[in-house]
């Protein structure tokens, strides 16, 4: 029964399908990038800061190196540079995690695109199957039959739906996953100049 809907939507389903597939793989793969990188950021920045306090500079470099998520890297890279200067420690661990969240967010701009233009190739389908039935309406006349119809209506309304089953869960996804990755950045800022303000505070006593 699916693939009759597939033939009778037309030759726009095509694109259709194509569409859900890529933002399907989309989805999958920022999921799994996602899953990866699970984390405990609070507890995780609390070992971090322990060690620094404790002056274990090579133990708190070692935590970070076994850590997947983005604030690890930030994290090296601040106590690594922990002699330069406040703001320039505080610029380069900017620029890193800007660059960490461009990771994230990585393919996420062409899903969103998808998820624009599936309605609007189900609408252009809809539009398609009810020329096409005009059109036949036109040539039979007054010896119009339903099942003559039905071609045209049938493109109409699987093209819709099919564009809108695409839509609407990946529009759903799409905010979910930027709202994980929000809470990323907001998480690595927020620890992110709490490790600033330690590495300044102790830069003349035990951090060195």
């Amino acid at each position: 029964m699916f693939l009759s809907l597939i033939v009778k939507g037309g030759p726009i389903m095509i694109p259709i399908i194509l569409g859900s597939i890529i933002a399907l793989a989309i989805i999958l793969e920022r999921l799994w990038v996602l899953w990866r990188i699970r984390l405990d950021i609070p507890r995780f920045a609390q070992e971090i800061f322990l060690y620094l306090e404790r002056g274990q500079i090579q133990k708190a470099l070692e935590r970070c190196a076994k850590v997947r998520h983005p604030i690890a890297d930030i994290f090296k890279l601040g106590i690594t540079h922990r002699a330069l200067k406040r703001e320039e420690v505080e610029a380069m661990m900017e620029r890193e995690g800007d660059e960490q969240i461009q990771y994230l967010e990585r393919y996420l701009s062409a899903l969103i695109i998808i998820v624009g233009v599936e309605p609007m190739m189900g609408f252009l389908g809809t539009i398609i199957g009810l020329i096409n039935a005009f059109m036949t309406w036109e040539q039979m006349g007054a010896n119009i039959t339903v099942n003559a119809l039905a071609g045209g209506i049938y493109q109409a309304m699987i093209t819709t739906a099919a564009g809108l089953s695409v839509a609407i869960p990946g529009f759903i996804l799409y905010h979910l996953i930027m709202g994980k990755i929000r809470h990323h950045a907001q998480e690595m800022t927020y620890y992110g100049n709490e490790l600033l303000d330690l590495l300044s505070q102790t830069r003349g006593g035990g951090v060195q």
